[in-house]
């Protein structure tokens, strides 16, 4: 099964392009962080932030198109999907995303009555 949830926060502005047949599609990035700890000798960990890469399709890319800022916490699910390419100098390159299945918006929207969608 290939499956991921996560929550977290939108980094910069969504990216929307429209490809075949004008089919939305938008790129966020979302960060996830593990809150630190201190362990019982003392020793403090620290916050982990990690970057996801999220690629929405269609209807969920309309949504986001419309209503998702930088800032706004979402949980999203979906499944990893792993890209490669060559670089400039011929090195082999690797590149993780999220392709998302469901999203909900968990940030408070005042200006236009929205509260937390499920699309």
């Amino acid at each position: 099964m290939n499956k991921v949830m996560l929550i977290g926060n939108v980094g910069k502005e969504p990216e929307v392009r429209y490809v075949d047949q004008n089919q939305p599609v938008a790129r966020i990035t979302l960060a996830t962080t593990e809150r630190g700890y201190t362990l019982q000798n003392g020793t403090k960990v620290p916050d982990r932030t990690e970057w996801h890469n999220i690629i929405l399709w269609r209807k969920l890319a309309e949504v986001v198109e419309r209503y998702v800022h930088k800032g706004d916490k979402l949980y999203i699910e979906g499944r990893i999907h792993y890209t490669s390419y060559d670089d400039k100098q011929g090195k082999r390159q690797y590149y993780t995303e999220i392709w998302a299945d469901n999203m909900e918006m968990l940030t408070p929207k005042n200006q236009n009555g929205l509260s937390s969608t499920t699309v």
